[in-house]
């Protein structure tokens, strides 16, 4: 079976770095038009200029995808200029400061569930309808060892990653007969530019501290969107609902 991703309309949120970077780049790399939507304007912009030096197809959308304008334009954009919307990938997101429940401010619950669930709601929500209108679409998240266990994270990044694996399976069940496939990563350790403001000391990073031990090997970018494409591609036809582990074995310990 062939990958099938040859002129496929894919929209890859934090496309400016990280595992959004080196899955824009893959999905490209098969072929696909990209529309690389991230926060930060310069990242993008760099990402498409890679796509295009390397001979593919690629444009910037940049905002906060927790705002519903912004949404709307990424959406738009990938209609208007691509025909559609064959792939999503939700990706983007932020890190808490691994507090535990008690320690959690308003304004850290807030954010990181406004970015890292109701981001990938709304963007969804609005892609959903013109991938029905074709009879096919495949939506890719990211997750986290967070949506698997209670001791990689804090309570807030915690809770909106097992909302992905939630939303991811939710998906799955209602969209399958009208050909739409939902799946996730849940990356272990890898590199990249997320940030970690953990206050040092606090209840949350002191009791997690010790679980880190098995992380496992630290994975690169392109291992992450490996697994992405494969997910979002005609390879994984009959593959729906699943949270599968890029972490290197640390799920199993």
């Amino acid at each position: 079976m062939t990958i099938g991703l040859d002129g496929r309309s894919v929209i890859v949120t934090g496309a400016g770095s990280g595992i959004g970077r080196a899955a824009a780049l893959a999905f490209a790399a098969e072929g696909a038009r990209v529309v690389v939507a991230d926060l930060n304007a310069e990242g993008a912009e760099a990402t498409v200029k890679e796509i295009a030096e390397a001979g593919g197809t690629a444009v910037a959308v940049t905002g906060d995808l927790s705002e519903q304008a912004v949404v709307d334009r990424v959406t738009r954009t990938a209609v208007e200029r691509f025909g559609g919307v064959d792939v999503l990938v939700n990706n983007a997101g932020i890190m808490d400061r691994m507090s535990a429940l008690a320690d959690v401010s308003d304004a850290e619950w807030e954010r990181v569930i406004r970015v890292n669930l109701t981001a990938p709601f709304l963007l969804t929500r609005a892609v959903l309808p013109h991938m029905l209108a074709v009879g096919r679409g495949a939506i890719v998240s990211t997750a986290s060892e967070a949506s698997l266990r209670g001791s990689a994270a804090g309570a807030a990044y915690t809770a909106s990653k097992h909302g992905v694996a939630g939303l991811t399976k939710s998906l799955a069940v209602m969209y399958r007969k009208q050909g739409i496939r939902a799946n996730a990563i849940a990356p272990g350790g890898t590199s990249t530019g997320i940030a970690v403001d953990a206050e040092q000391g606090a209840h949350g990073p002191s009791t997690l501290g010790p679980h880190f031990v098995n992380l496992g090997r630290l994975a690169q970018p392109e291992e992450q969107a490996a697994a992405i494409v494969f997910l979002a591609s005609d390879a994984a036809s009959n593959i729906n609902g699943v949270i599968l582990p890029v972490d290197d074995g640390w799920s199993a310990v």
